[in-house]
């Protein structure tokens, strides 16, 4: 990470020196994946969200946080996904200065949106089965709104240090413009700690006392509540579940990579090239993954998805 560079104002990017010199296939990896997660990315989240706002049943408060982790996730696959796309075509980035900081900031807007939006959905799941009586009252619909408000609000709160430090920097080995964990270790760790850690601290919370409550329901431990824990309750509190284990997959490596780095500078020379990279695509996969779960495991996702595209097909033909 020591070997990132700075890159001034007046350069044309494509030409900055240190770019990689890779096999083929290797390329073509990367650019298949992320043509991948940009075309499931915009085709799912849009699917998500339309399907929120058409469906009563779906357009519940809970899923207000739902919504608002899809919009997290369009944001990558609209601006900064396809300019890595390009860099990597290139063999450089091309798009300039400019284009650079703002894909780093709209990659770090969307991480952390999607983070505290998952953060606010295990809270919800929490509230929902283990305190029902008072769920009503902490989540009616506009308090909701207020909640994921409160959400971007700490999310934009959270990216504005990254104009201050200049740690958005482009890295010639994965082609695109982010966070540069090199330039201040306290920083990278303060970072690492607040937007990954106590979030997943938080969600891993919520999630085990919802499981062992949902145990303790099922053994007819607390039989007076087995009504709050009905079939599709729980399939729901599973899919967000898997939707939170699979981000924590997804960005862990590449969290603990930097986390690692910022401790201790030698490991940076230690960490290979492919695990670093693929650490980094990793977490670029996961924003498309979210729509893929819903529509697995959520009957009337599944269900809205059909709908919505058979009208159209209908539309088109």
């Amino acid at each position: 990470m020591a070997a990132m560079k700075n890159l001034p104002k007046n350069l044309s990017l494509g030409d900055a020196e240190g770019l990689p010199e890779r096999r083929p296939w290797v390329t073509s990896v990367l650019a298949s994946v992320l043509i991948f997660t940009i075309v499931v990315d915009l085709l799912g989240n849009s699917l998500v969200i339309v399907s929120v706002f058409r469906n009563k049943k779906l357009r519940r408060a809970g899923n207000a946080f739902v919504a608002s982790l899809a919009i997290a996730d369009l944001v990558v696959a609209i601006y900064p996904y396809p300019l890595i796309l390009i860099a990597i075509l290139h063999n450089g980035w091309v798009h300039g200065y400019i284009h650079c900081q703002m894909s780093g900031l709209l990659m770090g807007l969307s991480v952390i949106g999607s983070i505290f939006n998952i953060t606010g959905i295990a809270i919800n799941r929490y509230c929902y089965i283990c305190h029902g009586p008072k769920y009503d009252k902490i989540f009616s619909h506009r308090s909701t709104s207020c909640y994921v408000l409160l959400v971007w609000m700490l999310t934009c709160l959270a990216i504005i240090p990254n104009l201050f430090v200049e740690s958005l920097q482009y890295d010639p080995r994965i082609y695109s413009c982010t966070f540069v964990q090199s330039v201040s270790s306290f920083y990278t760790v303060t970072i690492v700690v607040i937007h990954f850690l106590l979030p997943i601290s938080i969600v891993s919370y919520c999630y085990l006392h919802i499981w062992i409550f949902v145990i303790r329901v099922r053994r007819r431990v607390k039989p007076e509540n087995r009504s709050r824990i009905n079939p599709h309750d729980f399939r729901n509190f599973l899919t967000m579940f898997v939707v939170f284990v699979l981000f924590a997959i997804c960005w862990a490596p590449l969290n603990f990579i930097g986390l690692g780095v910022a401790v201790n500078p030698k490991l940076a020379n230690m960490i290979p090239e492919w695990l670093f990279i693929a650490s980094y695509f990793m977490a670029y996969f996961n924003s498309c993954l979210n729509a893929i779960v819903y529509g697995v495991l959520n009957h009337n996702f599944r269900r809205e998805y059909k709908q919505i595209i058979i009208e159209i097909i209908n539309l088109s033909c």
